[in-house]
Order: structure tokens, then C-alpha cells, then sequence
């Protein structure tokens, strides 16, 4: 499903295809490309590690021991499940455009773990654009739902690669000229696996900076939320990683797992701000104030 703003392509639904929906591409105000290409495309020059991380999506590792994160050997020990949509169930233009579809959290063998209902709306000004992502994660009315302890997931995106920290691929050292920093002031490496409302990665290119901010709801469960943010580009706000954010707690097994009782129901909401400028020039601070006041 295209989603245009001002009548110029944002990004589109991806709904077949993947074990899971996502968005792709990303634009900026200007056309540049706000996610990596790969595994969509092979672009020259990026990396083509975690062929699962597929631009903007939500999906978590460990949902009674079905893995909806990784796909095939990578990642857990866990069977590797699919997110498939039942069905778009509506659309909506205007000022702000709305997505809303069903999916289903299969096994590898179908067998249901899950539904949720997501919405998706998408919004637009002369200087960026915002997606807000909301999910309600139902548990099957005959069992519970354990939302395992695990650092893999959930509401991600996969940056460029210009956009990127210096890091490692295929055991070179590669550069980078992005920044991450956090609502609580921790910057580039200390931001992964800290807490904090909002998270914001940026870098420059071309001689202008773009950055992608993701928001957590006030109202979401462990607000606020850990920060699954890596030099390599991978960007993520989870809150079911306790154990591997705070290893220095000696959690118990299990600490970390959240169930949703048979028939229960879970709501995230988190919003993705597509700015320019560092985050003092985008007022970071000021639009997740704007976010979590409900605006």
C-alpha cells in the first residue's frame, strides 16, 4: 500500500512477502532515504548482515517460545514464526493518512499464538514527517501469551548506512559519522540497553543532518522503555529485554517475561519523528512533549 504526502511517495505497507509486514522505503521531506535498502534491494556499499531486519517493522523474539524476530538460524534456539496478515481492514486520506490491519502470529506449522490489530498513521509537514505505530497484542482465549525476556526486538528500525556509528562488519572496521542520544543525555554506545522516553539517531550527509527520532508512550507497559540502539544501525525500543539490558541485576529467569492472560489484550504506541538537524535543532524534547500530551 503506497502512502503519499503532498503527492510524493513516504514510504509504503508491505503486507506479502517477509514473515512479517513492514514499511519500505522511508523518505525524508527531501527523497533521501531514511532506511537501509537490504534485504529489499542490494544496494552497493551496504552492509547485508540480519537479513531480517527489514526497514520499520514490530516484532519481538520470543512469544511463547516462537521467535517472530529472527528467521532461520539466526537469533534464539526458538522455532522462527510468521506475522500474517488476515486482512487490511481499513484506510484513510487527509491530513493524516491511517492504515489499520489484522495479523495473525503463527508457528512454523500455523498453528495460532497470537492476533493483534495494528494502526498505522502517517503524517507529514515542510520539514518532516512522523509515522505513529500502535499494536494491540490479543492472547488466544484458551492459553496465556508469555512475551519472553529477550533483547531482540521490538519496534525497530533499520537505518542507512551512512547514517551509522563506526562499527565492525565481516570483522573490518568500517566508519561512520551518526550519533545516537537519549532522552536522559546518554550518548552513541552508553545509549544501548538504558531507559529512556525517547531515543534519537542522526548523522550527516551531504552537508545537511537527518535523524530519526522513535517515542515511547507514556501509557506503555515499562515506560520508559530500553533502547536496542547499535552502532551498526539497528534502532529499537523493547520493553521485554530486561535480562540482557540489566545483566548487572542478576535477574532471576524469567524476570523479564510479561503474560498477557488467555483472552487479554496488550497495547504499544510509539511514534517515529523523520526530522533534519541534531536533536536540539528538531526540538526532540519538545515533540515527544507534544506526543505525549496526545498531540
Amino acid at each position: 500500500m503506497r502512502v503519499e504526502i503532498g503527492g510524493q511517495l513516504f514510504t509504503e505497507y508491505v503486507f506479502k512477502g517477509a514473515s512479517r509486514p513492514y514499511c519500505y522505503p522511508i523518505l525524508a521531506v527531501d527523497g533521501t532515504s531514511l532506511v537501509r535498502d537490504f534485504p529489499m534491494k542490494e544496494t552497493p556499499g551496504e552492509d547485508t548482515d540480519h537479513k531480517h531486519h527489514r526497514a520499520l517493522m514490530f516484532a519481538h523474539s520470543d512469544a511463547n517460545k516462537i521467535d517472530f524476530w529472527n528467521e532461520g538460524t539466526s537469533g534464539t534456539k526458538f522455532p522462527k514464526g510468521n506475522t500474517v496478515t488476515e486482512g487490511v481492514v481499513e484506510t484513510k486520506g487527509g491530513n493524516v493518512g491511517e492504515i489499520r490491519a489484522r495479523h495473525r502470529w503463527e508457528s512454523p506449522e500455523g498453528t495460532l499464538v497470537a492476533t493483534d490489530e495494528t494502526t498505522i498513521r502517517f503524517r507529514g509537514t515542510a520539514e518532516a514527517r512522523m509515522i505513529d505505530y500502535e499494536v494491540t497484542i490479543k492472547a488466544r482465549p484458551d492459553a496465556p501469551l508469555v512475551m519472553g525476556d529477550n533483547k531482540d526486538g521490538t519496534m525497530a528500525i533499520r537505518i542507512p548506512q551512512w547514517m551509522t556509528m563506526p562499527h565492525k562488519y565481516l570483522k573490518k572496521d568500517l566508519p561512520g559519522v551518526g550519533h545516537i542520544v537519549t532522552a536522559q543525555g546518554k550518548r552513541d554506545a552508553e545509549a544501548w540497553g538504558t531507559r529512556a522516553g525517547w531515543c534519537d539517531y542522526f548523522a550527516e550527509r551531504n552537508g545537511k543532518i537527518y535523524g530519526v527520532a522513535i517515542f515511547d508512550h507514556p501509557e506503555n507497559l515499562r515506560h520508559p522503555t530500553w533502547w536496542m540502539a547499535r552502532d551498526y544501525g539497528l534502532f529499537a525500543a523493547n520493553p521485554f529485554g530486561q535480562k540482557d539490558f540489566e545483566p548487572a541485576a542478576k535477574h532471576p529467569p524469567g524476570k523479564g517475561d510479561y503474560t498477557i492472560p488467555a483472552g487479554g489484550t496488550l497495547t504499544l504506541r510509539y511514534r517515529f519523528y523523520f526530522h533534519t538537524g541534531d536533536e536540539k535543532a528538531a526540538r526532540v524534547a519538545e515533540r515527544y512533549a507534544d506526543y505525549a500530551a496526545g498531540q
